[in-house]
């Protein structure tokens, strides 16, 4: 009876992660698609900058939701979570935001704005926590390897 009651809630436990996963590819699908229709419609009323903006954003932001999703169906696989694939995913948003941010920067500020400080005090928590990451990525990987 226990062991029933176990896989049970084992299989219910798979099907939630397999939902979800399902409910994340095709998120991104509706991303990217609406991505490629707004570029469209920016390219041809000539703001490239905006286009370049959108794409960069949206399609790092579809390779995050990639990554999770590739997580989903190795758990739903193997049945463990693994930190790794997490720590790229955070990699991936800081550089997402970074990228972001700067390509923003370019035209809202100037040196003389006091926001270009806030901005620059961002961009350096980002670069600490993408090196913090790969750092935590590194110590996982020589931790497996014992």
């Amino acid at each position: 009876m226990k062991r029933d009651a176990y896989r049970i809630l084992q299989a219910t436990e798979t099907v939630i992660y397999l939902f979800a996963g399902f409910l994340i590819a095709a998120g991104a699908a509706i991303l990217l698609l609406t991505t490629l229709l707004e570029g469209v419609e920016n390219l041809v009323a000539g703001r490239y900058h905006e286009v370049a903006l959108t794409l960069l954003d949206r399609v790092l932001l579809a390779l995050m939701l990639a990554e999770i999703l590739y997580t989903l169906v190795r758990f739903a696989r193997e049945g463990s979570l693994e930190a790794t694939p997490f720590l790229i995913i955070g990699i991936i948003a800081a550089v997402r935001r970074v990228l972001v941010l700067t390509a923003e920067a370019v035209e809202k500020f100037d040196l003389s704005d006091p926001a270009f400080m806030a901005v620059l005090a961002e961009l350096g928590l980002l670069a600490l926590l993408v090196v913090a990451f790969a750092l935590a990525i590194r110590l996982v990987k020589s931790l497996e390897g014992r």
